[in-house]
């Protein structure tokens, strides 16, 4: 199976790509990557038409290459992913939170979501099921030190924003960059933990049979 993978973020490759290795290693990677998209979603405070067809360039870019499915690994860009959906349906096309959003109302019904880029915490609670409750948290500074390098701060920042979360069921991690601090996060919420890359490979596997 071929799967491409579309990112708005350069730190999303390789949490995807290690979950991938641990889960379904036989899998085809393909990997797209346009940064631009989440500097001019900060720029801009909100998605724009001309964003969402920028989306269904590669989209159908990544269907004619042969992909069997696309995942796409930035959580702020919700509208446009289901635009993409809809375009290329059949095709298996999801959102990197769809998995993970499914796996985590089924451990609860207040759910902590963690978060390193505003544009996430605008636009993803909307996709929780009705009768959830989202208490969102950002992690002040932690994608600036994720940006210079510096993954210690990144995990430390996230994990200190997780003490927020303490009285919530469960903390989902709104960034497939965030998955790399999970055991951080964990002790300190004191709560269980989901990543989305790792809920979006058993999600792509069920889904292709793999």
């Amino acid at each position: 199976m071929r799967i491409a993978l579309i990112h708005a973020l350069r730190h999303s490759p390789p949490p995807i790509e290690a979950a991938f290795r641990a889960a379904w290693p036989a899998a085809r990677l393909m990997n797209l990557l346009d940064d631009s998209l989440s500097a001019d979603l900060a720029r801009d405070g909100r998605l724009t038409p001309a964003m969402t067809d920028r989306f269904l360039t590669l989209s159908r870019y990544a269907a004619r290459t042969g992909a069997d499915a696309i995942l796409f690994t930035c959580s702020a860009f919700g509208p446009c992913i289901e635009a993409c959906a809809r375009d290329l349906a059949p095709m298996p096309v999801l959102k990197p939170n769809e998995a993970a959003i499914a796996e985590t109302v089924r451990l609860g019904r207040r759910i902590g979501l963690l978060a390193t880029f505003p544009g996430t915490l605008a636009s993803m609670p909307a996709e929780f099921p009705p009768g959830v409750e989202v208490v969102p948290c950002l992690a002040e500074g932690a994608l600036v030190a994720l940006d210079a390098g510096d993954v210690e701060r990144h995990d430390r920042l996230a994990a200190e924003a997780a003490r927020s979360l303490r009285d919530c069921d469960v903390v989902l991690l709104g960034q497939f960059s965030l998955a790399r601090a999970a055991a951080a996060v964990e002790a300190a919420a004191g709560r269980p933990v989901v990543t989305t890359p790792d809920s979006a490979v058993r999600k792509l596997k069920a889904m292709l049979g793999a």
